[in-house]
């Protein structure tokens, strides 16, 4: 089945900003984009829209979804059944508070007030879910700081960190023809390199690690390409000629 943006931000329930958002960082691409600009989604973007909703439940960060998602030894199967399990525990829970409420009109009806809480033990039980399936898909020293660090950002301090890696990786297009190794790239890269450890201690092994994925991955190389063609390509050859300098 194929789904256009407001289609899929409705089945999901989601907004259709955040289709646009999930494009626009490479999290989520459109299977076509029709010849009037147009997205275009079918049931496998559906189901992995489903899945960044999975791990955004439990409280990871996008950067960490994206990790997740892209690394090579990624289980759609796996993630599919905690998925499930997790789905299966929320509808369990609902249907105890709606019991429960469901009691409570009943004895208000008949004259009593008296309204019991029943859904503690479920509640614990997801709870516990939630833990176990952070510890299966983010048990990392990375994301340990990552969750440390971000603990108490607010909304708005997401956004504005959007707001700079748009602006920073602007300058990085606009800057290109200098070329990789110049020092006013080089001056971006390192500002880039510091803002990915504004989430964890980032080292030159880890960095060019995520440099060879702005390239052999087609949502990163489209992001960055989105903002010069040929800018994912310069800015992992940056990042390799700048880790050369911190390594020597």
């Amino acid at each position: 089945m194929n789904y256009t943006v407001k289609q899929l931000a409705k089945t999901a329930g989601v907004s259709v900003r955040t289709i646009h958002y999930y494009d626009e960082i490479g999290l989520l691409k459109p299977a076509f984009v029709k010849e009037n600009g147009y997205r275009g989604y079918t049931d496998a973007e559906l189901l992995k829209l489903e899945q960044i909703l999975f791990f955004k439940e439990l409280d990871f960060p996008l950067e960490e979804i994206v990790r997740i998602m892209t690394a090579s030894n990624f289980d759609t199967m796996a993630a599919l059944t905690d998925q499930k399990r997790y789905l299966e525990l929320k509808e369990a829970k609902v249907k105890r508070q709606i019991a429960t409420i469901s009691k409570a009109i009943n004895n208000l009806k008949g004259g009593e007030i008296i309204m019991q809480t029943t859904t503690t033990t479920i509640q614990n039980k997801m709870e516990e879910y939630k833990k176990e399936a952070k510890a299966r898909w983010g048990n990392t020293d990375a994301y340990k700081q990552s969750q440390k660090r971000t603990a108490h950002w607010t909304k708005a301090d997401y956004n504005r960190l959007a707001e700079n890696t748009t602006s920073l990786t602007q300058e990085l297009a606009d800057t290109m023809d200098k070329g990789f190794d110049s020092p006013e790239f080089q001056v971006l890269v390192d500002q880039h390199h510091q803002a990915i450890e504004l989430f964890y201690d980032c080292s030159p092994e880890m960095y060019r690690g995520l440099a060879s994925m702005y390239v052999t991955d087609q949502r990163f190389k489209d992001f960055y390409d989105k903002f010069r063609p040929g800018l994912a390509e310069a800015l992992q050859k940056a990042i390799n000629y700048y880790c050369d300098q911190k390594e020597k």
